[in-house]
């Protein structure tokens, strides 16, 4: 996976972060890549402090997100973790990637029907001699058992069972979910939001997500239109 390209293939994607709270409930809207660069994004350093703040009992984390930057990500996953109203997150869409662990850091999980979950080792660009190499490899294997730990305690699997699932890139339906515990429900009477992110940097992505859809042609409508135009034009 090419985190930079992943941006690049998404910057024109409908994206939206932001919070809205009432009473004693907040619903954060985490519809974004998670990371920042010159093509947008939500950073730990924006999501994180506007988080702490919130004075609520309940909050309700709605994702639709492609993943992003895994250490942004781990730091949203422990603020989320150490706050002390209920968060339950709502996968709205896709929780793909670096997503996923801000998903189950959550105490409730449920996914709509026709979302997606996927899970898979870390990634990162390098540069530099063979030591360094090395010793990114050695950070990578740190970062996947970090990872895996998270999965580990929401399902129940073995590390062997978890490590394996995301070696193979694993993408899940929400029935498959759900079987495999990293959600707690289906979202009862919910159907995902139409897909909008081009997932195609990732492996075995489903052909569905690789390509964002073309916008729906009302035909009806054009034809009432050109009719209009035909009716004023000279």
């Amino acid at each position: 996976m090419n985190l930079i390209q992943l941006f690049k293939n998404n910057q024109a994607a409908k994206r939206e972060f932001r919070i809205v709270s009432e009473a004693r409930e907040a619903t954060i809207y985490l519809y974004d890549i998670i990371g920042e660069d010159w093509y947008g994004g939500v950073a730990a350093k924006d999501f994180v402090p506007q988080l702490a703040a919130l004075d609520v009992d309940t909050i309700h984390l709605r994702i639709n997100s492609p993943g992003g930057d895994v250490f942004d990500a781990r730091a949203m996953a422990q603020a989320i973790k150490s706050h002390p109203a209920k968060v339950i997150a709502h996968i709205d869409g896709q929780a793909v990637s670096a997503a996923t662990y801000v998903a189950v850091a959550a105490d409730e999980v449920e996914i709509a029907e026709g979302g997606f979950f996927m899970i898979h080792n870390a990634w990162t660009i390098q540069m530099g001699n063979a030591k360094d190499f090395r010793d990114q490899a050695d950070l990578l294997d740190k970062v996947d058992a970090s990872i895996s730990a998270d999965y580990e305690r929401k399902t129940g699997k073995s590390a062997e069972e978890v490590l394996a699932l995301m070696a193979a890139t694993t993408w899940m339906t929400a029935a498959e979910a759900l079987e495999g515990g990293f959600v707690d429900r289906l979202a009862e009477g919910k159907t995902a939001t139409q897909n909008h992110w081009n997932l195609a940097a990732y492996g075995n992505a489903p052909k569905a997500l690789t390509e964002r859809p073309e916008p729906t042609v009302n035909r009806e409508a054009l034809e009432r239109r050109l009719s209009l135009l035909e009716k004023i034009a000279p």
